[in-house]
């Protein structure tokens, strides 16, 4: 990208049938485009922002992810011309898109990125698509979504929360074009074999606005953004827009369980190390980071307890140098990604925790005869472990963290006030409680998400008497 900035940007090795309203289409989303010239014979073209910023966020961003048209990939560079000056007889065509653009983009402020066909100027659908992923067994994290549906063209934004205890996502394109094939594609079609089911639709935001960068959220045209620790990514504005949104949408009947039948789908297991690709070792990375943990309260056996809602946990390591952090080992790196997925963010001991993959590949226990203060600690044969059976039904209730609890295992002699203050006694309220028709599980709700992460990791194989130890975990139900 050699050169000094400039607003008017050169685009080198276009398709040949390549048009304006495509051209143009590429630095939408960075700002207004104030004018454009083909050269046809070329195959080259020349690009006008409006601001040179814009054009230098255009830049680093196409110099990071190569952009394509009609699955061509092409070049873009700052020209030696600092502005534009066309020959308006000859341009009269581009002139008339750029029109056509301007006069959509003024009529649906503040709209990023859409496209006009050539002859009537109607707005195109949202270049935003909403995603809900049905049966999450398996952890779907941004960098899958941005995997898959780059395929489709080159994805700006994506944001993900969890909404009515499930996944969801916002994630925005360039052209609304790409929205719409994307959909096309992948609207009912899992991602794993048999789960993790996909749900599209056009959103009613034409823009997405992103705080932070980090695994909640990202903007990939802005790269400097704050990883802002654990703050919510979703503006106020946008969440009530969408809960607006969320109740008009009704699910069809699941479709038929059909593997995404392409490299993407393939990437996107190997990301959750569910699959081994070819010359990509099927483990992913089975140690996680934690860090910003209350580091008067936390031990081994509550890392243990909390991340094990989660997979199998072999090891923990609380930092000697840094007791704000701690090194945990999974059974796999599907495991892991699950736990990173749901517990990053979360508050544990009054403190937001960050879980990040570690470079680690595994953690070292002390040696023999040293004394490390109890701070690292094997659970390799911990007769708890939650997913060591195969096919264990453990799999299927894997549930973000929640203010309602599941329990079971609950002896007949335990009362639905016995259970009441024991989980008061972790330092919540109880606000609601329901026994299921066999009295042996309840669900319990707390007040919130924080004070139920405090009682599942308290209360889990709590010893209820008669040779019953309590079983805890988060719900998707409420009471």
């Amino acid at each position: 990208m050699d050169g000094a900035p400039s607003r008017v940007l050169h685009i080198r090795k276009l398709p040949g049938e390549v048009t304006e309203t495509e051209v143009i289409a590429l630095g939408l989303p960075f700002g207004k485009v104030t004018n454009i010239l083909m050269l046809k014979g070329k195959n080259q073209a020349f690009l006008e922002l409006a601001t040179e910023e814009a054009a230098i966020t255009m830049v680093n961003y196409y110099s990071a992810v190569t952009p394509h048209l009609r699955n061509q990939p092409i070049y873009i560079q700052y020209s030696n011309h600092k502005e534009l000056k066309t020959d308006n007889t000859l341009n009269q065509r581009a002139q008339a898109v750029l029109q056509a653009v301007t006069a959509v983009q003024a009529t649906n402020a503040p709209i990023s990125g859409t496209t006009v066909s050539e002859s009537a100027v109607t707005p195109a659908q949202s270049p935003v698509l909403r995603i809900i992923i049905d049966n999450m067994y398996y952890p779907v994290t941004l960098d899958v979504l941005h995997q898959i549906f780059s395929k489709f063209g080159a994805v700006l934004k994506i944001i993900t929360f969890t909404k009515n205890n499930q996944f969801q996502a916002l994630l925005q394109y360039g052209d609304p074009v790409n929205a719409q094939q994307a959909k096309l594609a992948l609207d009912g079609q899992n991602i794993y074999n048999a789960c993790c089911t996909l749900r599209i639709d056009f959103s009613k935001l034409v823009n997405l606005n992103v705080k932070y960068n980090n695994d909640k959220s990202r903007d990939y045209t802005r790269p400097d953004l704050p990883s802002g620790d654990g703050q919510p990514a979703l503006d106020p504005a946008i969440a009530a827009a969408f809960a607006k949104e969320t109740s008009l949408l009704a699910v069809p009947g699941a479709l038929s369980p059909l593997a995404i039948p392409n490299a993407a789908a393939a990437a996107a297991a190997a990301a959750a190390g569910r699959v081994g690709m070819p010359g990509v070792s099927a483990g992913g990375n089975t140690v996680l980071l934690v860090s910003n943990l209350n580091e008067e309260m936390v031990t081994p056996q509550s890392l243990f307890t909390l991340f094990g809602v989660y997979g199998d946990v072999q090891r923990v390591k609380i930092l000697y140098n840094k007791k704000d952090s701690a090194l945990i080992q999974m059974a796999d790196g599907n495991q892991s990604q699950l736990a990173m997925s749901h517990l990053n963010g979360q508050k544990m001991y009054g403190k937001i925790i960050r879980v990040t993959l570690s470079k680690h590949q595994t953690v070292q226990l002390p040696r023999e005869g040293l004394d490390d203060q109890g701070l690292t600690k094997d659970f390799g044969n911990s007769p708890l472990h939650r997913f060591k059976k195969p096919g264990s039904k453990n799999f299927q209730n894997i549930f973000p963290p929640s203010a309602t609890l599941h329990l079971s295992n609950i002896p007949p002699s335990v009362a639905e006030e016995d259970l009441r203050t024991l989980f008061a006694n972790t330092g919540g309220t109880v606000k609601a409680f329901k026994f299921f028709q066999d009295h042996k599980m309840a669900l319990l709700q707390m007040s919130t998400v924080e004070e139920a992460i405090q009682a599942l990791i308290d209360l889990h194989n709590y010893n209820l008497g008669e040779n019953h130890h309590l079983r805890v975990s988060f719900s998707k139900s409420t009471i």
